[in-house]
């Protein structure tokens, strides 16, 4: 046999050996591309830096349900609440209302990373407690635990960390406690009391959806004061003699600014149908009645709802188990109940003349105090 020729059955075999290498190497490529995913996808998020990211300060009731350490601390006091923690440090905290809105804010800045790299200009959360430091192993173990991205802790022992907010840069604070949100509201801060759900929700973990009352949350309550003072008739005229006149701001403003800033970002990437953030106006208001002056005031400020459910005074709570929002906010607490009755994370923003008509008690769990 001659230097070029082979044998036809070695030749075959040869063929077949590097056939079968090469379907080795594709299945140990294929094999390692999943894991390199695997990897890149529990892999955390570089720290923004604060003066460009939008900051969201949660507190860690809100964002874990800590109802029974909670009742250990009302009934037992401080030390044997720190006690039961550090005993139990190992044991992730059950997930609070703000989780789901954190996962939610964590799949966007994935998406916005993906897109811009080199920006900061995504969302930033905080966990803001008046925790003790040594409770603070136990909030640590269970941010790991869920894989959560949340670097920044304030853990002031004992005091309202209120005064931090502005040091952070916060563009929106939530907590369980209404009377530190009604502080930070004061302050010029955008905020919201947020409640226990009786049950764990499923909602889209690959779009963030925020849904907001018009009067006293996106707006002032100018209007809300007519209809309280005067009732609905002149309220309507009203609104028909001022169409062209923007509402003054509400307490929520700045963050729906902030939601359309980076909403903007995906849109230049033409990915306007694809945007992980969709935003609604859930309002009481009456459309032709009432609904220009909301749409121009919005026009007027360059801002944008993705929809808007004008309800001319029929209850939220069935529009909003259709939008399933992971988070809703409204000033009226009987606009929160029946959000909550309807299975929606409701958050009620302490702001506005419908506060001195509506004394209802906050919301909580049958067995909760937080």
């Amino acid at each position: 046999m001659s230097e070029g020729e082979m044998n036809p059955s070695a030749a075959d075999q040869s063929d077949h050996q590097v056939n079968e290498g090469s379907g080795d190497a594709e299945v140990d490529w294929e094999a390692a591309r999943k894991r390199f995913e695997s990897l890149a996808s529990t892999k955390k998020l570089r720290t923004p830096k604060s003066q460009d990211a939008i900051t969201i300060a949660v507190s860690s009731r809100c964002l874990f349900n800590m109802t029974v350490e909670r009742n250990i601390y009302d009934e037992q006091g401080l030390e044997t609440y720190m006690k039961y923690q550090q005993e139990h440090e190992e044991e992730p905290l059950r997930k609070g209302p703000a989780f789901p809105l954190v996962k939610a804010l964590e799949t966007v800045n994935l998406r916005l990373r993906e897109l811009y790299p080199d920006s900061d200009e995504i969302f930033d959360i905080v966990l803001m407690t008046n925790n003790h430091a040594q409770v603070g192993v136990r909030l640590i173990n269970s941010i790991n635990h869920y894989g959560l991205s949340i670097e920044r802790f304030c853990m002031t022992g004992g005091k309202s960390p209120i005064g931090y907010l502005k040091a952070y840069l916060t563009n929106l604070y939530l907590s369980v406690d209404p009377e530190k949100v009604g502080e930070a509201i004061e302050a010029g801060i955008a905020a919201a009391t947020m409640f226990q759900m009786k049950k764990e929700l499923n909602l889209s973990d690959k779009q963030l959806r925020v849904a907001f009352d018009g009067d006293a949350v996106l707006f002032s309550d100018e209007s809300e004061q007519i209809v309280k003072l005067h009732g609905l008739d002149t309220f309507f005229e009203h609104e028909k003699k001022y169409e062209k006149t923007p509402l003054a701001k509400g307490p929520l403003k700045g963050f729906l600014e902030v939601l359309g800033k980076l909403q903007k970002k995906f849109h230049a990437k033409d990915l306007r149908c694809d945007c992980p953030i969709r935003t609604y106006l859930v309002t009481a208001r009456s459309a032709a009645s009432s609904g220009a002056r909301v749409l121009k005031t919005l026009r007027d400020w360059g801002l944008d709802v993705d929809e808007a459910l004008f309800l001319a005074g029929a209850p939220k709570g069935p529009m909003l188990e259709k939008i399933r929002p992971h988070i809703f906010f409204d000033d009226q607490m009987f606009h929160v109940r029946g959000a909550q009755e309807m299975g929606t994370i409701a958050a009620h923003v302490p702001y506005g003349i419908g506060q001195k008509y509506n004394k209802s008690t906050p919301i909580t769990e049958n067995t909760e105090k937080s």
